[in-house]
């Protein structure tokens, strides 16, 4: 694990404290960023998101959707927590936290706007830290990697009607144009531009490869403390306000982690899957892929949306949480051996 990884929560307050005193500043600086805008898509940022998202998805092999079958048990309880039970539980939870017991806490004008944006944070599974999760928990690298192969190419096709069905259970319309776009934007292009150059960088040999990332890698890191930067200079105004926000914000998304990294780690001791399957597994389960969020909550709300502050939120509490989850797992694992099956 990179030391930017590492402290990823620290960077990210980093840039909240650099963004907000920027924001405050030069205002006139960021609305100019703000309105470069084609089709509802900020350029800077859309720039600043393909720079992140396609290096992580030139990782993604998907050839390894062969391995599939081979770990059937455990790709299914991923499966299920990815699609069927994350989305609607953290819907549920917005619902809860958001609309009913936080509201007088939060602008009235933005409800809406925060349950948009953990509903979105929540329908996108991760791709890229999940092989880092992975790793520390010694999970089996074939199964991380069909696994999150197949949430990609799910992912293509679910994302925008899943977000849509449940942004309109909450009363939330958005755009199907607007939706749709966002999904060509930032992942239908993202793969296809991923996999040709992992291909090109592959033909050339696995060393080749490998170091072509390592010179990647700081302008994927670059590229998101930028966007987050910008997203902050935006929303400090707010911030400054009722400081309390990301605090709150942070509750459901919290709730949510524990919970389906629990339920798919319990769900993969019950069908018999090994401990190193079921690692990865509850993870990949409780993660999101918070860039792709953050790009579509920019896309279809604007910089200044408590969308786009939502998801940020998302990004801020990921690690120290599924560091958390990778210690409960390795701690965990004499009792997840001494039985593999256990009564329902």
């Amino acid at each position: 694990m990179s030391v930017f990884e590492r402290y990823l929560t620290l960077w990210v307050f980093a840039c909240i404290l650099v963004g907000i005193v920027l924001g405050q500043f030069w205002p006139t600086v960021f609305q100019s960023i703000g309105s470069m805008e084609i089709a509802k898509v900020n350029l800077p940022v859309g720039v600043l998101i393909w720079i992140m998202i396609i290096r992580m998805l030139v990782k993604v092999d998907f050839s390894a959707l062969g391995e599939v079958r081979k770990h059937i048990r455990g790709i299914g309880v991923t499966l299920f927590i990815n699609w069927l039970v994350k989305p609607f539980s953290m819907a549920f939870l917005a619902w809860l936290f958001i609309r009913q017991w936080f509201s007088p806490y939060l602008p009235s004008d933005q409800i809406d706007s925060y349950i948009a944006g953990l509903i979105l944070l929540a329908a996108a599974p991760c791709t890229a830290m999940v092989f880092v999760w992975s790793k520390l928990t010694k999970g089996d690298p074939l199964f991380t990697l069909s696994q999150v192969a197949l949430n990609d190419a799910i992912m293509v096709v679910a994302f925008a009607p899943l977000v849509a069905f449940l942004l309109g259970m909450s009363a939330i319309i958005v755009p199907w144009d607007t939706l749709i776009t966002s999904v060509v934007l930032y992942i239908v292009i993202p793969v296809i531009i991923a996999q040709i150059l992992r291909k090109s960088l592959l033909s050339k040999g696995l060393a080749a490869f490998d170091t072509a990332m390592s010179k990647i890698g700081p302008w994927s890191i670059t590229a998101l403390l930028a966007t987050l930067v910008l997203l902050f200079a935006f929303q400090g105004e707010a911030i400054l306000k009722q400081p309390l926000i990301i605090a709150l914000l942070a509750v459901p998304i919290l709730i949510q982690v524990l919970f389906n990294s629990g339920l798919a780690y319990w769900l993969n001791r019950v069908v018999g899957e090994k401990h190193n399957v079921a690692g990865p597994s509850a993870l990949i389960g409780a993660s999101n892929f918070f860039e792709l969020a953050v790009a579509a909550a920019i896309s279809l709300f604007g910089f200044h949306s408590g969308a786009a502050l939502a998801t940020v939120v998302g990004v801020l509490i990921e690690v120290p949480v599924m560091l958390l989850v990778v210690n409960v797992v390795n701690r965990s694992k004499p009792w997840y051996e001494k039985k593999a099956v256990i009564e329902l």
